[in-house]
């Protein structure tokens, strides 16, 4: 693909949540993102089961970088070549805006009100901090407010720990706005300054590895973006075609089956082995290579991503990744409730990763997996209450008032 067709509009698709090839949606990337959202909510979830003491569920905070390979491929797709006229450039950041915003704002409105609940139910204190100190401090709720939690002005993880992502990413949107209006068609040559420098960059001043957030989160996702835009400027039409051809081709279903099973084996391998040393560098580069494998839609294991249960799980991706850790925290203070009450032993002391957390199942294992069930069951119904009343309304008014401009 060209640099002149990336801009050219009869070779763009019309904008959608996760864009589209020859006017289809990527419905497999879509049910992919809610795997991811899943994975990150294991990772955050600590009990004692195998399940979460796995040096798979252990490195799997990586998956936040499929969202950021994930969201320039989309972004460059969607709107790469309207970003050149200022009327879409006006149009771009309200819609961008309101599309991880509102929900956002909600949250920090949840966590703020229990901390307003402890302060007046001291049986909620429990052995924590005091209500509005260390994470919860009315200073790192400016910084929320503002999504700045994930561009370096703040020293730890604070409110929504994981918003700190969306923080990174709203900024990553506009640094892309504005190459593309004032870049041109030049502009892959700064994406791939960035896709090149960034990991440079954290390997050279991150001594936790790829697992940064509140300190170096812009750079990181910047890296991963870059990639995924610069994925869709170079192969967008080759996706195409190849989709277009790959049609009712059952010897080619078969080879893409074997190269889908091959790709999810090695992220597997990969997330297992990276997570807790430099090789987790790669993550966007593994991701890329799975975005781009997976945008075919070619083998069977993408027909059962296409499958309604898997596309819901992908519509209520970004609820599942912003309710998470509001939803643990909650069955947490619940567990500590019942356990005071009834004198049953849910939660204990246990090391996760080499940290000192408290979790469920610390002398029973098997508590600890029953925990976890509960935790997704409770996280997906969370987030289809926030899909549908939230997220969704609030991006419609957006879209509308971006019309208006």
């Amino acid at each position: 693909m060209t640099q002149t067709a990336f801009l050219n509009p009869a070779h763009m698709p019309a904008a959608t949540r996760t864009g589209t090839v020859a006017g289809e949606r990527f419905l497999v990337l879509d049910s992919w993102r809610g795997i991811c959202a899943l994975l990150v909510a294991l990772f955050h979830f600590p009990t004692n089961s195998t399940i979460s003491q796995s040096a798979f569920v252990g490195g799997s905070y990586l998956f936040v970088d499929f969202f950021f390979v994930l969201s320039g491929f989309v972004i460059a797709s969607s709107y790469g070549n309207r970003l050149s006229e200022p009327v879409e450039l006006a149009r771009f950041a309200p819609v961008r805006f309101g599309r991880i915003y509102p929900l956002h704002l909600v949250m920090l409105a949840a966590f703020a009100a229990f901390e307003e609940l402890r302060l007046m139910l001291p049986q909620l204190h429990g052995t924590g901090a005091e209500p509005f100190t260390g994470g919860f401090d009315l200073n790192s709720l400016v910084a929320n407010l503002f999504l700045l939690q994930g561009m370096g002005v703040e020293d730890h993880l604070s409110w929504n720990a994981p918003s700190w992502s969306i923080s990174a990413e709203f900024f990553a949107y506009l640094l892309f706005a504005a190459v593309v209006f004032t870049a041109g068609r030049r502009s892959w040559i700064w994406l791939a300054a960035a896709a090149v420098t960034a990991p440079l960059f954290l390997l050279a001043f991150s001594r936790t590895h790829m697992d940064v957030s509140f300190d170096f989160g812009f750079i990181r996702c910047l890296y991963g973006f870059s990639l995924g835009a610069l994925l869709a400027w170079f192969q967008h039409d080759s996706i195409a075609e190849a989709r277009q051809a790959l049609a009712g081709d059952g010897r080619a279903r078969l080879a893409w089956t074997a190269a889908e099973m091959v790709m999810i084996a090695v992220i597997g391998v990969f997330v297992a082995l990276a997570g807790d040393n430099d090789a987790g560098i790669a993550a966007p580069l593994v991701f890329a290579l799975a975005l781009y494998l997976f945008a075919h839609e070619g083998g069977w294991i993408s027909a059962f991503l296409r499958t309604r249960p898997m596309l819901m799980l992908g519509a209520l991706s970004y609820s599942i990744y912003m309710v998470h850790i509001f939803v643990q925290a909650r069955m947490i203070n619940v567990g500590g409730l019942v356990e005071r009450k009834f004198g049953l032993h849910l939660l204990g002391d246990i090391v996760l990763r080499g940290d000192h957390a408290t979790g469920f199942g610390a002398d029973l294992p098997w508590l600890g997996f029953a925990a976890i069930l509960t935790m997704l069951v409770a996280t997906i119904a969370v987030s289809w209450f926030t899909w549908r009343f939230v997220e969704m309304p609030a991006l419609a008014w957006f879209r509308r008032l971006a019309k208006r401009i």
